[in-house]
């Protein structure tokens, strides 16, 4: 079983594609936030022209997977993706495939 760990920056990066694609806009155009919290758990902020949307995990499992099939060029349906808070590395992603 192959294994991937997706950074933070790569996580805000698929984010981003993924807001991009449904706002319309270009992936540099968004703003991304990350952040978990115990009872939420992990949640982002994408922002366009002043605009928020709210993330849940399951939107981020969303985002990785179209990240994982577009930029990656893997197929993401056979990956399992675990997300993890990291001490220093902050929120990345465990992905087996």
């Amino acid at each position: 079983m192959e294994k991937l760990i997706l950074s933070e920056q790569e996580i805000v990066n698929a984010l981003c594609l993924f807001h991009a694609k449904f706002k319309n806009v270009q992936p540099q155009d968004v703003e991304v936030e990350l952040m978990y919290d115990d009872d939420a758990g992990f949640t982002a902020e994408a922002y366009v022209n002043g605009q928020m949307d709210l993330y849940n995990t399951v939107n981020f499992i969303t985002a990785i997977r179209l990240y994982i099939d577009e930029q990656l060029k893997r197929d993401s349906m056979s990956a399992r993706i675990v997300l993890d808070l990291h001490d220093e590395e902050g929120i990345i992603a465990n992905v087996e495939f």
